[in-house]
């Protein structure tokens, strides 16, 4: 079949590789570029007409980046913040999503009407202030964990990835004497491990790029500070010198430019570096998952 295709679909083809590679050179592009002027000296960065590779080498952005002593403090809670996030947002998600799947249970529609309209209205910054405040949570490690629990939007997802599963293996677990408890823990969680890598995708990404919080509620306690939230302030810090008339008499000139570009590359680097083994499971569980009309 492929030896007889019609000089039309040679052409079609022909297109759609062109197309894909195009939209491949403007994805990973920027990207490129981001990491191109973080490797070069900054003045020459300012003037510009950087493309392909740095025109002067220099790794003094990024030591300028590193000689902060917070980052390492603010790094481990951002990475600690993440995992415990993603965890249990996994896993709270999911018990509620299994719920909602299933047929029999009464308040089906009402609690999926309550978490739709949750997605639409938001209680707004004062209240939520206020919320975490009477809770205790200000300037704890708990306020990155406690409000973000439960995402409506996760568990649409999830819910019509288990609604999918075949009701023969919740009811002869049943049979077996398992509770729904131990049927989500032991066999649903295991084989939705699409949706369960997507789900996990998300939240990781989130609670990674995640600094408002720690700005609101844990400004006034440093060692609860995040890797995002450090990096905001150098980025302020070097804006404000240059406003200033520099860096003083005798110190290396440093641009926003360069630093905004090296610390987008050191954020994005984690990710980029889970994201592969991921990505099986996250393709099929976006499909899968796709919440239904």
């Amino acid at each position: 079949m492929l030896l007889h295709r019609t000089m039309g679909e040679r052409i079609v083809d022909a297109f759609l590789y062109v197309l894909l590679a195009i939209a491949a050179i403007s994805t990973v592009y920027p990207f490129l570029y981001l990491l191109i002027i973080s490797l070069n000296e900054t003045t020459d960065a300012l003037k510009g007409g950087l493309y392909l590779l740095p025109r002067k080498f220099t790794l003094e952005n990024y030591a300028y980046v590193f000689e902060n002593g917070k980052l390492a403090r603010a790094a481990l809670n951002s990475v600690l913040r993440t995992v415990i996030h993603t965890v249990i947002t996994v896993f709270c998600c999911g018990m509620l999503a299994y719920v909602l799947s299933r047929r029999d249970f009464v308040f089906r529609k009402l609690f999926s009407f309550i978490l739709i309209i949750t997605m639409y209205v938001s209680g707004g910054l004062i209240p939520t202030y206020l919320l975490m405040k009477n809770l205790g949570l200000m300037n704890t490690f708990l306020v990155y964990i406690v409000p973000g629990i439960v995402s409506a939007f996760y568990v649409f997802v999830m819910r019509t990835f288990f609604e999918q599963l075949p009701d023969g293996l919740v009811e002869s677990a049943h049979i077996d004497g398992a509770n729904d408890f131990r049927v989500y823990t032991q066999i649903i969680l295991w084989i939705s491990l699409p949706v369960v890598a997507t789900v996990a995708l998300y939240a990781a990404v989130g609670a990674w790029n995640s600094w408002f919080d720690n700005y609101l509620y844990n400004s006034r306690n440093e060692k609860l500070a995040v890797l995002q939230y450090e990096l905001q302030k150098m980025i302020q810090t070097v804006e404000t010198s240059n406003s200033e008339g520099g860096d003083g008499v005798g110190r290396r000139i440093i641009s926003p430019l360069t630093i905004k570009a090296t610390l987008t590359i050191l954020v994005t680097v984690p990710i980029l570096l889970v994201y592969p083994f991921l990505q099986k499971y996250f393709v099929q569980g976006m499909t899968l998952g796709a919440m239904k009309d």
